[in-house]
């Protein structure tokens, strides 16, 4: 298992590792089998590792804020209790670097506070052991607030050893498949998550403050529909039935309108069986939202104000820097058709085609590539995506999509062939996709016998006929409002992350080498 242990270990362990360098599993050993002969004299010493707990009394940011004003050069009595991982030490363990999730406090071993058995215990710790320790507060001669230790204990003693801290971990791919080390040993990851964890929260605040309910709905699903996706197949043993894992939440969110709620969303889990890149990730978060009543202008404006508070509250600006531009999220934002937008970059007016063969030909004139377009509406679509999405930097909506490739929308209502859909773009991406939801359960019938034509024909994205669906739509849907947004991407923008890997605590990755769960490879060479 050499070449797995190398593998595995790429881009941290010692000095020059975090830059990409290849880890020898006999350093990797070694280093290992170090730490376990200090763990084995600390037990022998009677002193238990792996303790229950440890009761502190503030966190680093805690007494960072409380005495903010402490003089330079100053003791107090103040007993403290802390505790956290060790990342550093210096002058041999007479300082000691302690981070906890608030941030860092320096501690202070000497001989007067401490006896020669706790000194001499010291050397059996090791970057990114846990301790707590008990002391009083002081302020060095150069200003750094400290905590004199009188006491301390052993929280965890870790076996692995950490990346080098002045080299970095900086190897993309293992950070990514250890993202437990990027988060040790690159505070910033944890901000990111942090950031997404709050733009969620403020998320929900808005909807919930304006009399939304968030209702769970299923994850296996018997049609996989509301998103034109290839699902991931799963089989049911009791039932021996193939079920799916949903592509969207649309549908059954739909049928919560049906039941007689009139607010409703759902901030869960997606899963799509498609390809990875810097904006996908075969499972991601999106919220759906339906409203009854309300139609694709109200829910532009909706949008708008919802995402505009998120920033504030995330950022404190309606300006913000994402990778090379300023992105501006102040109100009103930039609603354009696909027909003018289309018009205004290629200066072709699409909508004066006629039929699917001359939309072909426009297409080849103006060297977009088409990958199995069949009809006029999927082909201007196409001239859309390959000319214009990269363009829309500021937070523009894009409104008035083809309606043969918008099964589960309202025609338009003054303009044929057209539905009244928007998908809402920044930095050339789409964000939301939101209708004027279609309520006639017949013509929603047809649409989707004509996608379910399509999935027969060999379209894998293609939507399936879920006659559930179209019985509930029978029994009456009001006029609704609804969008999805992906939630990913958002905190992308939010957070200035340039792949969508950034803002995910534990991404999809391709396992290096198949092996079973508890072998002594995977142990000693992970």
């Amino acid at each position: 298992m050499k070449v797995l242990a190398r593998q595995y270990n790429r881009g941290f362990g010692q000095r020059g590792q975090g830059l990409g360098g290849v880890v020898e599993i006999e350093s990797t050993s070694r280093l290992r089998a170090e730490r376990l002969r200090k763990l084995n004299e600390l037990r022998a010493e009677g002193i238990n590792p792996y303790p229950y707990k440890f009761v502190r009394t503030h966190q680093a940011q805690e007494l960072q804020e409380k005495y903010k004003d402490l003089a330079a050069n100053t003791e107090t009595d103040d007993e403290v209790k802390i505790c956290g991982r060790v990342m550093n030490e210096r002058n041999t363990w007479m300082f000691v670097d302690l981070y906890d999730c608030t941030g860092k406090m320096q501690l202070f071993c000497h001989k007067e506070s401490l006896s020669a058995d706790q000194l001499r215990r010291l050397r059996l710790l090791d970057k990114g052991d846990f301790i707590g320790v008990t002391g009083t507060v002081r302020r060095t001669k150069a200003g750094e607030l400290s905590v004199r230790v009188t006491d301390y204990d052993v929280l965890c003693k870790s076996l692995q050893p950490l990346p080098d801290s002045w080299e970095g971990f900086t190897d993309v791919e293992a950070r990514y498949r250890h993202r437990y080390i990027d988060m040790i040993m690159n505070p910033s990851v944890r901000e990111t998550l942090l950031k997404r964890a709050l733009a969620v929260r403020y998320m929900r605040q808005f909807l919930d403050s304006r009399g939304f309910l968030e209702i769970e709905t299923p994850v296996l699903q018997t049609e996989a529909g509301g998103a034109d996706a290839r699902p991931f197949v799963t089989h049911h043993n009791t039932l021996d039935l193939d079920l799916y894992m949903r592509i969207a939440t649309e549908l059954h969110l739909k049928r919560l309108i049906i039941g007689g709620f009139e607010k409703v969303y759902e901030i869960g889990r997606i899963f799509r069986n498609e390809g990875i890149s810097t904006r996908h990730n075969p499972e991601f978060t999106m919220l759906e939202m339906y409203q009854a009543y309300g139609d694709y202008n109200q829910l532009m404006d909706f949008c708008e104000e919802m995402l505009l508070d998120i920033a504030e509250k995330l950022l404190g600006v309606t300006k913000f820097k994402y990778q090379d531009c300023e992105i501006d999220f102040a109100r009103p934002w930039r609603r354009v058709t696909m027909h003018d937008a289309i018009a205004q970059v290629t200066g072709v007016d699409v909508g004066a085609i006629s039929d699917f063969k001359e939309a072909v030909k426009v297409a080849s004139t103006l060297g977009v590539e088409l990958k199995g377009e069949d009809s006029r509406g999927a082909v201007i679509n196409a001239i859309f995506e390959a000319a214009v999405e990269h363009t829309l930097i500021q937070p523009t909506f894009i409104v008035d999509y083809p309606k043969e490739i918008s099964p589960l929308t309202k025609a338009h209502r003054t303009q044929p062939g057209l539905v009244e859909r928007f998908e809402l773009f920044i930095y050339g991406r789409e964000l939301a996709n939101g209708y004027s939801e279609l309520s006639d359960p017949q013509d929603q019938r047809q649409r989707l016998e004509e996608q379910s034509s399509k999935k027969a024909a060999g379209c894998e994205e293609a939507q399936p006929l879920d006659l559930d669906f179209i019985l509930a739509m029978e029994y009456g849907m009001p006029p609704t409002m609804g969008v999805g947004i992906g939630i990913d991407r958002l905190v992308m923008y939010l957070t200035d992350a340039a792949s969508i890997r950034d803002v995910i605590a534990f991404p999809t990755m391709k396992p290096l080498v198949k092996q079973e769960v508890g072998s002594k490879e995977n142990v000693e060479g992970a």
